[in-house]
């Protein structure tokens, strides 16, 4: 298998991280999450919301790339929440499933936050990904939150280190 790289996402990247942002979604929330609501993510509408994203620079962006094809991202910045426990915010981190133990999710991690103090918000019962974030040495803190799915409503839950 090829080497994964990880790089700093460009505007050029948004089409390929919108690729993986909803296929990563269907990967890992199926049965999570309503079917009929994983169907009904766009790419084009994802393309065009992380052109806008990487455009601002707002956000730290990072995307794992083999063989030129991107597999992952990552994205960080100021914590966007109002009662923040840290200073700096793990947004998102997705792979795909064929890059599941490359060392991508880890040099993606690596990349947006390094070892700094941070939180992130992680769905409640995504065991694959809070133990992944315990190894990196986060622990829930007890805050929750509740994100719309569709027709159905997803618990949060936030993790500090």
């Amino acid at each position: 298998m090829t080497a994964v790289t990880v790089r700093r996402a460009t505007v050029d990247d948004a089409r390929g991280i919108a690729e993986v942002h909803v296929t990563a979604w269907r990967e890992a929330y199926a049965g999570r999450m309503p079917a009929d609501f994983l169907a009904s993510l766009d790419v084009d509408r994802r393309a065009a919301g992380w052109s806008r994203i990487l455009e601002r620079g707002e956000t730290d962006a990072f995307v794992a790339e083999r063989d030129g094809t991107i597999v992952g991202w990552a994205t960080a910045g100021r914590g966007r929440d109002d009662d923040a426990p840290r200073d700096r915010e793990l947004e998102g981190i997705y792979l795909l499933a064929s890059a599941y133990g490359s060392g991508a999710g880890q040099q993606l991690l690596d990349a947006a936050i390094g070892d700094a103090p941070a939180y992130l918000w992680v769905m409640d019962g995504n065991g694959r990904a809070e133990a992944f974030y315990r190894r990196n040495g986060f622990t829930r803190d007890g805050a929750t939150m509740t994100h719309p799915a569709g027709d159905a409503t997803i618990l949060a839950v936030r993790m500090t280190r």
